[in-house]
């Protein structure tokens, strides 16, 4: 499944960017930029009716996933940035960290428990890597060899403090479920340090 372009997501990112300099987003979000390559690569890969399951940072995923440019934005404007669901798409959220890899377990166990060829993708953050929720799941999810990728988006921050703060020169050895891709973002977490201008309306 890839269903846009590396420009068509940045030029989408722009405009919510663009409604938020202009104070027509007085609500916290996450803006997604500089791994447009690498999650596009992913979805290739993401077959039709796969679940996807998405953090706080979701506008990429949604669009990859086949999720509609203006359904999006119209959800962004009303202030659920952090909250998007389709059903039709199988895709949900959570802005809880590490607040999916459970669900994703549970999903796999019911999709292998009936010989489905679907399979579910969970994407967490390096941040969520450090939580307790994410090691059992990848456990429970490899112990039962189930229909489930975790994918870590690795841009080297859990509220703006690096890995090598966190625990030092400590990785983790996670087994084939568990994928990891290292990015710079584009925008600092949640706006932080954005020189951004805004005026509310």
């Amino acid at each position: 499944m890839n269903h846009r372009t590396a420009d068509e997501l940045i030029d989408f990112e722009n405009d919510v960017k663009s409604l938020w300099e202009s104070g027509h987003l007085p609500f916290l979000l996450h803006l997604c930029g500089g791994n447009e390559h690498q999650l596009i690569e992913i979805f290739s890969r993401v077959n039709e009716g796969d679940y996807v399951l998405s953090t706080h940072r979701s506008h990429y995923h949604y669009l990859l996933a086949g999720g509609a440019r203006n359904s999006l934005r119209d959800q962004i404007i009303r202030g659920n940035s952090m909250f998007i669901f389709d059903r039709k798409l199988n895709f949900l959220t959570s802005s809880i960290v590490a607040g999916t890899p459970a669900i994703a377990a549970g999903i796999s166990l019911s999709l292998k428990r009936r010989a489905s060829s679907q399979r579910v993708w969970c994407f967490v953050g390096d941040g969520a890597e450090d939580e307790g929720h994410f090691y059992e799941a990848v456990r429970f999810v490899d112990g039962h060899d189930l229909p489930c990728i975790f994918v870590i988006e690795d841009n080297n921050r859990s509220v703006d403090t690096a890995k090598a703060d966190r625990y030092g020169t400590s990785e983790m050895a996670w087994p084939k479920c568990v994928i990891r891709y290292h990015y710079t973002p584009t925008y600092p977490h949640a706006g932080s340090g954005c020189n951004f201008k805004i005026t509310f309306k």
